[in-house]
């Protein structure tokens, strides 16, 4: 595996770290802001080594999904879908207090569970094992 891919797993794997203690704080909008983190970090260490090439400077998982050439199943990349949608307003809210009520403790919750099998599914990736 490629360094920058390595980084990127381990990253991924301290944001997950993260977004657990955000959880356990109360400090939802951080959750979801490190779960699209984490899946953003995943993703690129497939897209180096599908494409040799260092990562693309983007915050769009589908379209990192796309350079990894990876095929999710159907209820993975509806999550991934949603979650990148959310990423725009976590990182650029409008009315944070909005915010605050669409991320309410079960929705993150749900969310967290979700990147976890999303990122368990990729880590059994072929091509992070070269």
């Amino acid at each position: 595996m490629r360094k920058d891919a390595e980084n990127f797993v381990i990253s991924a794997e301290y944001d997950i770290g993260t977004a657990e203690h955000m959880l356990k704080t109360g400090r939802y909008i951080y959750v979801v802001f490190m779960c699209h983190l984490a899946l953003e970090k995943m993703l690129k260490a497939i897209a180096v080594e599908v494409t040799n090439k260092p990562a693309p400077k983007t915050h769009n998982l589908l379209y990192v999904t796309k350079l990894a050439e990876i095929r999710f199943p159907d209820k993975h990349l509806e999550f991934v879908s949603k979650i990148n949608n959310a990423s725009i307003i976590t990182r650029y809210p409008e009315d944070f207090s909005k915010l605050i009520e669409v991320y309410p403790v079960d929705i993150v919750t749900s969310y967290l569970q979700s990147t976890k099998d999303v990122i368990t599914w990729l880590k059994q990736s072929e091509k992070l094992k070269t």
